[in-house]
């Protein structure tokens, strides 16, 4: 377990989370209500329906959470969300793109995209639902948290957000749903046994410098230009340093203000399509403009392209991958201690926000593997 390993988290808890734990500790697992009325039944029947809706592909996960955070502000994990989902949906359509499509074979390419699209597809069916039902309480001045179970969401939850709904804590609400969400996809995904032999072994090796999949990014509108704001991801499979760097991706989001309204900014004026072209269209088109079969010769500095180079290839996703259907399984509640919410303290470390340089110099790594393995490729 994670609290046998890890010896960095301090206690006493915060008040914040003391308060959570004290109500954990009185709730009897997934027994806070036996039989909704039909006025409750209709209302869950109509989240799951608006939740499948919204949950066909990146893009339209996106997108939902794009409005739902213009709506509702004060949730920070919203736009959170939304950020990290267009980072998704970037490196989906990276496996068709100019580079990993010549450096990975076709099983590889689907593998990981099958990988990327079932978490990011379980994530959103267990937190849509719960935006939803924060945005009916609010409409009918009465907390529905008491309903979360109905949705097999858990037992960890409801108390987060009732404590939201008695301080307005967009800190502690945010670190709570980064808890547990990644503790969702734990199981479900991560530890999976198909996942976990013919993705993380792999992914582990991909996700070294050399490559792209392990940067987040978060443009900003700067100087008339998009800047990168984000952090390095390391150790996917390792739970505790997940829920780590989503506090430290939060922190660099919501932190400084400023920059803060410019990421809001970019977002509002660059909808979502699964392109690189949308922060950077300098650099990537959603169109191939190299002649295929040509051999790949280098064309970057510094995230310029030399004189008269193609831009990098960077599809759509609507034109890179069809909908996937997905099958919800249900595998019990992952909370079994209180403990987890050690995690629920802010931190007053100093994060380095930039990532644009490393980005850059990733981006030459990656053209120039890509250029090597055409190379062999040929003489093979």
């Amino acid at each position: 377990m994670w609290w046998k390993t890890k010896q960095q988290f301090n206690f006493p808890l915060t008040p914040a989370a003391t308060w959570i734990k004290n109500e954990l500790m009185k709730k009897n697992n997934k027994a806070s209500i036996q039989n909704p009325s039909i006025h409750e039944k209709t209302l869950i029947e109509q989240i799951i329906e608006r939740t499948n809706e919204h949950n066909l592909n990146n893009v339209t996960r996106t997108k939902a959470y794009q409005v739902f955070y213009m709506k509702h502000p004060e949730i920070h994990w919203a736009f959170l969300a939304h950020m990290v989902s267009r980072n998704g949906g970037w490196n989906m359509t990276d496996l068709k793109g100019d580079f990993l499509s010549r450096l990975l074979g076709d099983i590889e390419r689907n593998s990981f995209f099958d990988f990327l699209e079932r978490a990011n597809w379980l994530i959103f069916h267990d937190a849509y639902p719960q935006l939803l039902l924060y945005e009916e309480s609010l409409k009918r001045g009465s907390s529905l948290f008491y309903l979360l179970p109905l949705f097999n969401i858990s037992t960890f939850i409801e108390p987060v957000w009732n404590y939201f709904w008695k301080y307005q804590d967009s800190f502690v609400l945010t670190a709570g749903l980064i808890i547990n969400e990644q503790n969702y996809i734990e199981t479900r995904l991560v530890q999976n046994s198909f996942y976990k032999n013919e993705v993380i072994g792999t992914l582990e090796f991909l996700l070294q410098d050399v490559l792209s999949l392990n940067h987040i990014l978060f443009p900003y509108v700067f100087e008339g230009g998009v800047n990168l704001a984000g952090r390095t991801v390391h150790q996917f499979e390792n739970l505790n340093e997940r829920i780590l760097i989503g506090k430290k991706l939060y922190t660099i989001l919501f932190r400084n203000k400023d920059q803060l309204k410019k990421t809001i900014e970019w977002a509002a004026s660059n909808p979502h399509t699964g392109s690189r072209k949308d922060y950077w269209p300098h650099l990537f088109n959603h169109v191939k403009e190299m002649a295929p079969g040509k051999i790949l010769l280098p064309r970057l500095d510094s995230c310029q392209l030399l004189p008269g180079a193609p831009r990098i290839f960077s599809p759509r996703l609507e034109f890179a991958w069809k909908n996937k259907g997905h099958v919800s399984e249900d595998v019990g509640d992952w909370y079994h201690d209180w403990r987890i919410l050690s995690y629920i303290s802010d931190s007053d470390e100093v994060i380095n926000r930039g990532i644009q340089s490393e980005y850059c110099a990733t981006l030459e790594k990656l053209e120039l593997a890509a250029a090597a393995k055409k190379v062999l490729s040929v003489l093979d």
